[in-house]
């Protein structure tokens, strides 16, 4: 076959992906996103992934935007959910990205133990384009929340994680009278109970260094509760407090994104799931 013939083959199928795609190209990114740099892997259209491009944060949105603005083309953009948030998906929507974000998972399909950030960004880009090209099963997407939804969730999580700091801390001082063969104090800083600590001097001067924290920790998660109370509607579900109805509604974000009751259970995980293959135990019987 020769180098002509080629060409023409790889043009014709660059045709079809483009036929298929409602004629126009399509620009796809995958991209492995780091604290300080994003590592990109750039595939257009049907051609094989350009080799990984490793931008800092700035300098990666301007690329972006240019890209869009001198292609004129639909540019897609794929990353996986971490740490780091939904800015880059809100950034990249504001240029006319349509980037997806998606759950975690293991990119190795091959099984070659080997994780590089380039491998990692081609093998996301590989998935968006069988996405784009309607295997919507492809890509395991994550509902982006809005910034308003975010905030909202922000005050009880953070109440959570002062709920697990005062615990920590607690639990310290216990540990410590029980080392020294005392019998453990619940509740041991609180201030009437701290008073009449039944501890020598030199560890009730060791617990007093975190007393403190602990009285300011509860203080602090005793306003949060009651702020999160009081947003409460005032008709509640049967069986549920006012903590718990307030946390499962705005971890939920919008109710009506479930069209039934299985999705909200499969959602929650209150129901079950399934591990099984081989023959059926009934056929086997």
């Amino acid at each position: 076959m020769n180098k002509c013939h080629s060409n023409t083959e790889l043009s014709s199928h660059e045709g079809t992906r483009s036929q298929f795609n409602g004629g126009e190209c399509a620009i796809k990114l995958g991209i492995d996103a780091h604290q300080d740099f994003y590592v990109v892997v750039e595939q257009v259209d049907g051609t094989n992934p350009k080799p990984p491009q490793r931008f800092p944060k700035r300098a990666f949105l301007r690329w972006a935007a240019r890209l869009k603005e001198n292609t004129g083309a639909e540019v897609h953009a794929v990353y996986e959910a971490c740490g780091f948030g939904f800015s880059l998906q809100r950034q990249l929507s504001s240029l006319g990205v349509q980037c997806h974000v998606v759950c975690p998972q293991k990119l190795d399909e091959q099984n070659r133990r080997v994780k590089t950030d380039g491998l990692d960004a081609k093998a996301l880009v590989l998935k968006l384009d069988r996405f784009v090209q309607g295997n919507r099963s492809a890509l395991a997407l994550v509902r982006v929340p809005t910034e308003e939804e975010e905030q909202k969730r922000a005050i009880h999580r953070q109440r959570e994680q002062l709920v697990k700091a005062r615990k920590q801390l607690e639990a310290q001082g216990r540990s410590l009278m029980v080392n020294h063969g005392l019998e453990p104090v619940q509740s041991w800083w609180k201030p009437r109970a701290f008073a009449a600590l039944p501890v020598p001097q030199w560890m009730k001067e060791l617990l007093a260094n975190s007393q403190p924290i602990l009285v300011a920790l509860q203080q602090k998660i005793a306003s949060l509760t009651i702020q999160l109370q009081s947003s409460a509607t005032p008709k509640q579900p049967r069986g549920l407090g006012l903590m718990t109805s307030v946390i499962i509604d705005r971890e939920i974000g919008d109710w009506y994104r479930f069209n039934n009751r299985r999705q909200i259970a499969s959602y929650t995980g209150l129901c079950p799931g399934e591990y099984s293959s081989g023959t059926p135990a009934c056929k086997a019987a």
